[in-house]
């Protein structure tokens, strides 16, 4: 089959889709993987063949970070960055999809790129990184992680969903007044009841970090687990990486990844105080955040900061994870099976963090409001606990036993063969 990937977003995003891609490839199929022009290298350090969308995912990171946790915010930001791209993304996505056998997309192309299938009579497939249009009372939707289990859950779960398509309707409708010709179909849902064949619903995270609740009977919803990308094999850490984790016992490592925050001089000053206080090394990777930037440049043989380096090869030389609660960073951090200490802000990250808390893999997550250097050291003394690190180690070894790129491609395959276009 000729598969093309839909997605959009930060590198934790991207990076699962990369994965699914390269599991694809070896099965047999031709893909093609679409996402912001920023991560054409990483497809290309994978051979992934790479269709570039326009937009830079940092200024996207910037509108939600703005919106913090206010919900309608998140959706206000989503929808003006979103209508900012819409035209030369769909532009090049319609391209892409004329030769193409079956569609996978992501969150922010569950309605496009579900429609466009529909247009091309192909069968498609919706990957999401968190747990969203499958209402259950177990947990609240990841935008209000505060909410109890139960009635207010579900209703969470029912909202986002109403809010997600209304809006997504009425920017579609104004974005087809300026371009008919380029939005020539309609908006259909891939998860209407009536559908048939209805388009399957992959939850790209681990069971054992968020089980299948009761209320998710339908067979066309899967939990597969982690897409977890392996380091390229031509990677080779810089001298002075080497050279730190050589020199003394294993150190933590803080990374906020793709999160662009105005307070990251704040964010780094806490975390070099309580580092500093308890005479814990660390390898700080900067990302996005401008961690690099902002940090006090004095000799410090304790602490080395860096822009990136692969998870899955740095986690399990460390001793523990400080990070930003981000989907992909927390099934690194879990898979690697230490403690991971989450400073979320926004979007999923606190829903993520309240999970890695109820799982015993790390403390109970500090918000940024509440994050100062007495709430950090806190933190890091729980991590430290023989319980904690444990328990750590048990879901980190349950989540390496699980094949999720694999069973995605069983399910993908298996949703072809037994498509029949309506």
């Amino acid at each position: 089959m000729k598969i093309l990937i839909l997605t959009y977003g930060s590198r934790g995003d991207v990076q699962p889709f990369v994965a699914l891609a390269l599991g694809l490839q070896r099965a047999g199929h031709a893909v093609r993987l679409a996402a912001p022009q920023r991560f054409a290298t990483l497809a290309a350090q994978h051979n992934v063949p790479f269709l570039p969308l326009a937009g830079d995912p940092a200024e996207m990171s910037a509108y939600l970070n703005d919106a913090g946790h206010n919900a309608l915010r998140m959706v206000q930001a989503m929808s003006d960055y979103v209508s900012s791209i819409a035209i030369p993304v769909i532009e090049a996505v319609a391209a892409a999809c004329e030769d193409a056998d079956l569609l996978v997309h992501s969150f922010l192309f569950t309605t496009g790129g579900h429609s466009l299938a529909r247009k091309l009579h192909i069968p498609d497939v919706s990957v999401q990184l968190f747990p969203t249009f499958a209402p259950t009372r177990a947990f609240p939707m990841v935008a209000s992680a505060n909410l109890p289990a139960g009635r207010l859950s579900y209703v969470s779960h029912w909202l986002t969903k109403q809010i997600f398509w209304h809006v997504g309707n009425w920017s579609f409708r104004r974005l087809r007044r300026s371009q008919p010709a380029l939005f020539d179909f309609p908006l259909y849902w891939p998860f209407a009841a009536a559908l048939s064949p209805q388009t399957p619903l992959l939850f790209a995270y681990s069971p054992t970090v968020l089980p299948r609740p009761a209320e998710w009977t339908a067979v066309y919803i899967h939990i597969p687990g982690y897409f977890f990308l392996e380091t390229a094999v031509a990677y080779q850490p810089p001298p002075q990486l080497l050279d730190f984790l050589q020199a003394g016992t294993a150190p933590l490592c803080v990374s906020f990844g793709s999160m662009v925050n105005r307070d990251a001089a704040r964010i780094d000053a806490i975390v070099r105080a309580a580092l500093a206080e308890t005479g814990q090394r660390a390898i700080i990777l900067s990302g996005w955040g401008g961690a690099e930037q902002v940090a006090t440049r004095d000799a410090d043989a304790n602490l080395l900061y860096l822009d990136a380096v692969p998870h899955d090869w740095l986690l399990p030389q460390c001793h523990a994870l400080i990070h930003h609660g981000g989907a992909g960073t927390t099934a690194a951090g879990l898979r690697a099976g230490i403690p991971n200490i989450l400073i979320p802000h926004g979007m999923d990250q606190p829903f993520w963090g309240r999970q890695v808390a109820a799982l015993g893999a790390g403390p109970e997550p500090i918000t940024l409001r509440k994050l100062d250097t007495g709430s950090l050291i806190d933190a890091l003394a729980q991590a430290n606990s023989s319980a904690m690190r444990a328990r750590a180690q048990e879901v980190g070894r349950q989540i390496r036993a699980e094949d999720g790129v694999g069973q995605a491609v069983r399910i993908i395959e298996q949703h072809a063969a037994s498509f029949s276009p309506s």
